[in-house]
């Protein structure tokens, strides 16, 4: 059974931003896409890099380090030097509050 977990509130993040969420033990990257929350991990799968602080186009976010991309929607890689996805959360809203389940 999944633990869905409060992590922010729907005015934390404004339209085409992300940001990093601790809790249970993880590391997600949390991001807002046309008002839909996205969240998947956060350590980029190539060196470890932080995704939530990565540009984000779209629906595509960037790895800050070296430049590995990922559909927030999913976790999937899109481009090199990554060669594996990340893990995808899903994401509840509940009222204002973001619910992550882990």
């Amino acid at each position: 059974m999944t633990d869905f977990v409060s992590v922010a509130t729907t005015d934390e993040l404004d339209d085409g931003e992300g940001t990093v969420v601790e809790t249970n033990g993880h590391t997600i990257a949390l991001f807002r896409v046309e008002g839909d929350f996205y969240a998947i991990g956060n350590e980029c799968t190539h060196e470890g890099g932080p995704l939530g602080e990565g540009d984000l186009d779209g629906t595509t976010v960037t790895c800050p380090w070296h430049g590995a991309r990922f559909d927030v929607t999913s976790g999937k890689v899109l481009e090199p030097p990554a060669d594996d996805s990340e893990p995808e959360y899903e994401v509840h809203i509940d009222g204002d509050t973001v619910r992550v389940g882990v």
